[in-house]
């Protein structure tokens, strides 16, 4: 089975919560080691991946170990060419489609996707939108940033993905964001597509989790957690539980 289909075949049961490891925040060795205490709290996939300080060589050990330590599906979430690694089970073939910057939009697309076909990895289209205040990924990705009160542009980026083939939208606000995409924008634009809705950033807590989960979110990502709070077991628990159905408020899709 392929990562994609075990995505959508899961998303047709219940909805999923995914990990991003950033390689330049621990050793290989550690990755590893989180990956597994990851997998017995019950997160669905690992993402690797960084805006900064990445090379080929480290997004390789640090699969290598994940996969080492674990079962979970390990996906790219790429910043570029020197992302790709052959050890992973598939990459986010991904456009920033509210970048000012081509390179972001289909520049490292053009340049990686030989490079992704001779390696046999899976690749997954999506439509990455970043959301106001956008963080790192913001700054570095050089997006024109969505405003948290303009839900149409949120909403017409997202369409225009999946009329263009693109089969996930991820709505970003960054890592470490202060707070997660306004759950009205989610809720405007899961009305309005028919594919997967991934969202990250700012998710800390369970009860942003709830709401995200409530307002129409498929897919919850959480990565700053892991690296900043000393609880963060407790958090993702509490966090997982609410994503699986078993949280206040939300039902087993």
């Amino acid at each position: 089975m392929s990562v994609y289909e075990y995505i959508i075949k899961t998303l047709e049961k219940r909805k999923m919560h995914f990990t991003l490891i950033d390689p330049a925040k621990q050793t290989p060795e550690d990755a590893g080691n989180l990956a597994f205490e990851l997998q017995s709290i019950g997160t669905d996939a690992i993402m690797v991946g960084g805006s900064t300080n990445i090379t080929t060589d480290l997004m390789d050990e640090t699969i290598k170990n994940i996969k080492l330590r674990s079962k979970l599906p390990v996906i790219i979430f790429p910043n570029g060419v020197q992302s790709i690694s052959r050890y992973a089970d598939a990459i986010y073939f991904m456009s920033m489609l509210n970048s000012n910057d081509r390179d972001f939009i289909i520049g490292n697309q053009a340049r990686g996707a030989l490079i992704i076909k001779r390696l046999g990895i899976e690749a997954i289209s999506m439509g990455y939108i970043v959301v106001e205040p956008g963080m790192t990924v913001g700054r570095v990705g050089k997006a024109i940033l969505v405003k948290r009160e303009n839900t149409a542009d949120a909403v017409g980026y997202a369409l225009a993905a999946q009329l263009l083939g693109m089969r996930l939208v991820y709505l970003e606000a960054g890592s470490g964001a202060p707070q997660p995409v306004p759950y009205e924008m989610v809720r405007a634009v899961k009305k309005e597509i028919s594919i997967p809705l991934i969202v990250g950033g700012g998710i800390r807590e369970k009860n942003s989790a709830c709401e995200l989960i409530n307002s129409g979110a498929d897919i919850i990502v959480t990565g700053t957690l892991i690296e900043k709070y000393t609880d963060y077991r407790e958090r993702l628990k509490q966090i997982i539980s609410c994503v699986r159905g078993r949280g206040d408020g939300v039902e087993n899709p």
